[in-house]
């Protein structure tokens, strides 16, 4: 819960368990890869500073003491979820977070799209394990080594 004795900036979806019910405590409890842990939750509560939320609901915080940075994931956690501007802020390449500078990505930086290794969606050239299809053959002035 919020301290009284030092201000901490918290919201009631931060606390609330129940809106997600025992899966979502099961998943704080033991599961590091969706979302927070219940130990970073009370890290947050007591050591954070809520910076701001992207687009895609990933909360920024920063810690009131070393200025150290953090994000909980809306879902999975996946680095490349993080917009070019939290980007930015993250790996200190700025020290203004995008919600107070107005941010706007240029015309050449790209959305979020997720990593799809170990997935049915995943990229496989051709010739590998589990493409059926053949790599193409080698020309110009290359040979491909083979043993006698």
């Amino acid at each position: 819960m919020c301290a009284k004795a030092q201000p901490i900036e918290c919201s009631s979806r931060d606390f609330d368990v129940a809106n997600g019910g025992f899966k979502q405590l099961v998943f704080e409890l033991f599961g590091w890869w969706h979302g927070q842990t219940f130990s970073t939750r009370i890290f947050t509560a007591l050591r954070g500073r809520r910076v701001g939320e992207d687009e895609l609901g990933n909360v920024y915080y920063e810690s009131k003491k070393n200025g150290r940075r953090w994000v909980i994931y809306n879902g999975p956690a996946e680095a490349s979820a993080i917009p070019p501007g939290w980007h930015g802020w993250m790996h200190r390449r700025t020290d203004v977070p995008p919600t107070q500078t107005g941010y706007t990505p240029r015309a050449w930086e790209t959305g979020h799209q997720p990593n799809l290794t170990g997935t049915a969606m995943a990229y496989r050239p051709d010739g590998s394990i589990l493409n059926p299809q053949t790599r193409p053959r080698v020309t110009g002035d290359y040979d491909a080594w083979s043993p006698e």
